[in-house]
């Protein structure tokens, strides 16, 4: 029997911890930080900690309104109270496209590593089967999506603070028989910035998405007993976070593998490093982690479209029977409304021409960037609310309003930017297209509705 009563409170504290630490750590690190390096050289930890340095910044203001008013819509809801209902519904219908749109992404590399193994089946039926089955963890209740975060994201910390072990062993040269050591690979082939910093700034455009969704542990804390707790704690971590299994993975591969290494775009930074010290099995043992990674992500992206597609329907920007929850709490409705456009993405991936999938994909490129700057601006103008509601703010940004100015302009430089790089300029136009149709469905919604646009809309929980 679904009802309305609202969303449990089925996450555990340790849940939350485990998600917040590396929840969200897919592919892009093992696999895909391979590409930013070849592309910016040593150099590219200078990429990784302006991308870094932004997401710090980005969840204090997150943060800051989260511990005051937990809420599953996040910063959308919080953008609706602050900006206007519009902003409210524009960033939240474009945030559910982009975790929609994960799905057949991450699908689609797991099923490439299985298709690998197990020759004889064919790549859709994995990439399918593995939908399917994540799509039943996420409908019987939050807390089997917390249980298997927690195995998927601790496996990850052990593989990663086992590569940061292994890493720091082969540098001091503890490794006997290994074929690298020490750190001459910063500068000996062309210098700590061989391709000058334009190819720095590209490096961090790229690598600027591999830290989105460290948000959605703020959509996750609402389903836990003790939320402000659990965000103030995410929130403080975040900059060891992100110190240790970024920084710190990257400037192992870069110490020890060549830049312009032909290998390291092809294999994946990880794996690399892996042969280079002379770990048997490296390609086995990187797939294995990297399938839990993906597996993890996509797990992530049905729970987090799926609670910002209830949230959007609590405050009428979506079908009323998406707010429609289960007896445990679980908002199934928006489970499976998510898991259908995820399904037919994931076919798509398969039938339709790759153009057309990849101009699909477009559409979401800039939306990270669109998130971070809605965070912005909300926290610039919600902080009196808060105030003027007698909230206590247990969490502050720091040097408001300066930080949270710099933050706007920052991102409003990225996106000027990502205009004038060719690689690039499809994404924005890409998302300026899909935020053009969202606002166009929206105000027509409100005109036959009567719901409010410039307004807010009243806060429900």
């Amino acid at each position: 029997m679904s009802t309305s009563a609202g969303l449990s409170h089925g996450l555990k504290p340790r849940h939350v911890t485990m998600l917040s630490i590396a929840g969200v750590i897919g592919a892009g690190l093992f696999v895909g930080s391979g590409h930013a390096i070849a592309e910016a050289g040593p150099a590219v930890i200078l990429a990784y900690a302006f991308a870094g340095l932004l997401v710090v910044l980005v969840m204090r203001m997150l943060g800051e309104m989260a511990v005051a008013d937990p809420d599953t819509g996040s910063f959308s809801t919080y953008a609706d109270r602050a900006i206007g209902h519009w902003a409210g519904y524009i960033i939240g219908w474009l945030y559910w496209w982009f975790w929609v749109l994960v799905i057949p992404l991450e699908a689609n590399a797991a099923a490439t590593i299985l298709h690998a193994w197990f020759e004889g089946v064919p790549m859709w039926s994995f990439a399918l089967a593995i939908t399917f089955l994540l799509t039943l963890t996420n409908l019987f209740s939050v807390k089997n999506y917390g249980e298997f975060e927690f195995w998927f994201a601790l496996i990850k910390v052990i593989a990663i603070v086992a590569f940061l072990a292994l890493g720091a062993a082969a540098i001091f040269g503890f490794i006997p028989g290994s074929g690298v050591s020490g750190v001459s690979r910063l500068f000996d082939s062309g210098g700590f910035m061989p391709n000058g910093f334009g190819a720095v700034i590209g490096a961090m455009l790229t690598s600027m998405f591999t830290f989105l969704g460290t948000e959605i542990v703020t959509i996750a804390a609402a389903e836990s007993k003790d939320p402000e707790k659990q965000i103030v704690r995410a929130t403080r971590s975040v900059i060891w976070r992100i110190s240790l299994f970024y920084f710190g993975s990257i400037f192992i591969v870069i110490a020890l593998v060549a830049w312009n290494d032909p290998q390291l775009p092809l294999v994946g930074s990880y794996q690399r490093t892996l042969e280079l010290v002379g770990i048997p099995n490296a390609k086995a043992i990187v797939d294995v982690i990297v399938l839990v990674s993906v597996a993890s992500c996509l797990n992530s992206a049905l729970y987090t479209a799926s609670r910002m597609l209830y949230s959007l329907s609590v405050r009428r920007d979506a079908f009323t029977i998406f707010k429609r929850t289960a007896a445990n709490g679980t908002p199934q409705m928006a489970v499976i409304g998510s898991m259908v456009v995820g399904f037919g993405a994931v076919i798509a991936n398969y039938l339709v021409p790759e153009e057309v999938f990849a101009f699909l994909l477009a559409t979401s490129g800039a939306i990270a960037l669109l998130v971070y700057l809605v965070i912005a601006v909300s926290q610039l103008r919600m902080r009196k609310q808060l105030l003027a509601r007698g909230k206590p703010l247990t969490l502050r940004m720091w040097c408001y309003p300066w930080l949270t100015w710099g933050v706007i302009l920052f991102i409003c430089g990225v996106l000027v930017m990502m205009l004038i790089r060719p690689e690039h300029r499809i994404e924005v136009f890409g998302t300026a297209l899909l935020t053009v149709v969202v606002m166009a469905i929206g105000w027509f919604r409100s005109r036959v509705l009567g719901t409010p646009w410039m307004g807010a809309v009243a806060p429900a929980h």
